[in-house]
């Protein structure tokens, strides 16, 4: 039960419409509290898309289709230790000297997010570490050259204790032993770090302090609401842990559209700005959309080929803040068929 029905009837109180009440208002209305009992057919409906969406329907599957008899087969990895990766150049040079590293490669760097963003979108993080540690040695011996790898933060945390009862650190500690030439990414969501409320700063400090100690390397700072406050707060305990700080710019809509009043392009130039100057060593533009949005414009100023995601137009202010900071330029982006890497590969 809300108090919705008790704020219906004040709403509807002549009294209060006439801005006439007085700190006695509720006193001499009693009225206010013959609440009309409701059927709630909304919060039940949410009720029960929450309980689908955690566990799954109790209905029977409508076709008599049976689980797949083909086992994945995990690729041989050749003998010996692994290739050189980013990593090295992070354990080597630091944070600041792997930045610029980053930024005088020529070519297109990838952040694979398998083992995190991927299935905590498509699968509710669901993938155990017995599965992540059986295909971590291939990832290490054939994908060197990634930028990053993403696997921790998010909801990667709660999600193993709570439903896979496994120990997230120790999904780290044997990750970062099988796994130690590619840098190691995660999502931290500012004061709130891995959780969903604030915590004390020392909480969230020493959260990355330890982070670091069992093998992270990249924490990527975002808030949803591009509050600074929050976002500082995680770039401060990032980068004090002696971690790569990449704060993260969440980006909606479109910069080249004049009645975006709130959300234009100077906005973004001045929340970039002031990451900047916190000493953020990677600007990330964060879109959270799983549909492609292809931009209005093309290759050339024609129309026909967009890219996907933020439009040739939010591309176009990514680049204008890589120039004009001489920072790497990272993007993340929720994109579900697959597009985007080939957009990128386009450009």
């Amino acid at each position: 039960m809300t108090n919705i029905p008790f704020l219906q009837n004040v709403l509807s109180n002549t009294q209060f419409l006439h801005a006439t009440v007085d700190t006695q208002f509720i006193d001499e209305n009693q009225e206010l509290f013959n609440l009309k009992p409701t059927q709630n057919r909304a919060q039940k409906l949410l009720h029960y898309l929450g309980h689908v969406m955690v566990n799954g329907p109790t209905t029977p599957l409508p076709v008599k289709a049976k689980p797949s008899a083909i086992d994945p087969v995990v690729p041989p990895v050749s003998m010996g230790d692994p290739p050189l990766g980013f990593r090295d150049v992070l354990l080597r040079d630091g944070p600041e000297g792997f930045a610029k590293a980053v930024r005088a490669h020529k070519g297109l760097l990838l952040m694979d997010t398998t083992f995190r963003d991927a299935h905590q979108s498509l699968l509710a993080t669901r993938v155990r570490t017995h599965d992540l540690k059986k295909i971590s040695p291939f990832v290490s011996h054939n994908f060197n050259n990634l930028y990053s790898l993403e696997n921790w933060g998010g909801a990667t945390f709660d999600v193993a204790m709570r439903f896979l009862s496994e120990c997230p650190w120790k999904r780290l500690q044997e990750m970062r032993a099988l796994i130690p030439n590619v840098p190691f990414q995660m999502l931290l969501r500012g004061a709130n770090a891995v959780g969903y409320t604030n915590y004390p700063d020392n909480a969230v400090f020493k959260f990355c302090e330890v982070a670091k100690e069992n093998g992270m390397d990249v924490f990527r700072v975002f808030d949803s609401l591009n509050y600074l406050p929050n976002m500082l707060l995680g770039m401060e305990a990032a980068g004090a842990a002696g971690g790569v700080v990449e704060a993260a710019i969440s980006y909606t809509g479109d910069v080249a559209d004049p009645a975006r009043q709130k959300y234009s392009l100077d906005y973004y130039m001045k929340l970039a700005d002031e990451l900047v100057r916190a000493g953020t060593h990677v600007l990330c533009i964060k879109v959270g959309r799983v549909a492609v949005d292809p931009g209005p414009v093309g290759r050339g100023g024609k129309g026909g080929r967009g890219c996907c995601a933020f439009g040739w137009t939010g591309f176009g202010w990514g680049l204008f803040v890589f120039g004009r900071f001489e920072l790497q330029l990272d993007r993340d982006g929720h994109i579900g068929m697959g597009t985007s890497r080939s957009n990128f590969i386009y450009i």
